[in-house]
């Protein structure tokens, strides 16, 4: 049997990149449009987000969606966590920049309104809401019968954008990473909203309830580590597994003391085959989001925090580029 790769089952990790750097590029254009007035932009795209400069605080930024995991809910008609995945998916990049999030607006689009579809996500949505200890402000739904398919004109995609608050001398932006940080990771849910086209084609649809498992929240955990210790940078592992920890450091990564992963992550690399190689570049493997912080302070996390809040030490920060995953005592590089 061939390997499955996200790229076979139609998503290029690379080709996304590509065009998120050519995207870029053409608007950082805009930044002019705010120089020398209130919402100056402090830090180049590319990031998890982005932050504003307003005076003493900094306003952080960041939109994202559901992808196709908006598939599984209709599969399953099950659409009350939905919601908590969008919230979670937003505040979890806000955070990587060390800033609160307080304010969220979403985007529903629909191929035909149903009331019951429409009110489940709506209580996803407040249920996040509360896990992040922000407000849902506002919105916009829509009915696009032609642009919106999906399952028995079930059809629908979940969108929003987050705001949060920082003061400028405390915005994280990986610049303090240095080689002998620790790497902490904390525990995943499971598969998250990240992958779901690869695993969609692999797992059988009895299994698919794993799927809808909603994305952990990390807000409380990473705020209240923040008020205690000297965090160096903060990674989501979102789209593209661990290579995400490159977009904070130039500095490279050896993940030597990854957990075993849960029993979804396993299932799915036995039934397509897939290599380790590209389990870590595509799914969080049971650790959904990093700290990285020097080696006193992470020693003191773990004692303090470890177990209440799912901590592990799973690697180190290294001067050669890159992210090296250690599985069975072979290294296997990432990039």
């Amino acid at each position: 049997m061939s390997e499955m790769t996200y790229e076979k089952a139609g998503v290029s990790i690379r080709r996304e990149e590509f065009a998120v750097k050519k995207i870029g590029k053409i608007l950082d254009s805009t930044f002019k449009c705010r120089e020398n007035r209130v919402g100056k932009v402090m830090e180049d795209i590319g990031a998890f987000a982005n932050v504003l400069d307003m005076g003493e605080f900094a306003l952080a930024i960041a939109t994202d969606g559901v992808g196709s995991k908006v598939l599984v809910a209709q599969e399953l008609e099950k659409y009350d966590t939905i919601g908590i995945d969008l919230i979670a998916m937003n505040v979890n990049d806000v955070i990587c920049l060390g800033a609160e999030p307080v304010a969220m607006v979403d985007y529903l689009a629909l191929q035909q309104v149903e009331p019951k579809m429409t009110s489940d996500i709506a209580a996803g949505l407040c249920e996040g809401a509360k896990l992040a200890s922000i407000a849902v402000v506002g919105g916009e739904t829509a009915t696009l019968p032609e642009v919106i398919c999906g399952i028995e004109k079930r059809g629908f995609d979940l969108a929003g954008t987050v705001i949060g608050i920082v003061k400028k001398d405390r915005i994280i932006t990986g610049e303090n990473v240095a080689p002998g940080d620790h790497i902490l990771g904390l525990e995943s849910s499971g598969i998250h909203s990240n992958g779901m086209t690869l695993a969609r084609k692999l797992l059988p649809k009895n299994f698919w309830f794993e799927l809808l498992k909603p994305t952990r929240i990390y807000v409380k955990e990473v705020m209240e580590l923040l008020q205690k210790f000297k965090v160096h940078g903060l990674v989501n592992i979102t789209g593209g597994g661990f290579t995400n920890l490159q977009r904070v450091t130039e500095h490279g990564f050896l993940l030597d003391e990854m957990p075993e992963p849960q029993m979804v992550f396993k299932k799915m690399q036995e039934l397509g085959n897939i290599s380790d190689r590209e389990m870590y570049r595509t799914f969080n493997m049971g650790i959904g989001f990093c700290l990285i912080v020097d080696k006193e302070d992470s020693e003191k996390i773990l004692e303090e925090y470890g177990k209440e809040y799912k901590i592990k030490k799973i690697g180190s920060v290294v001067e050669e580029k890159g992210v090296t995953v250690v599985k069975n005592g072979e290294k296997i590089a990432l990039d």
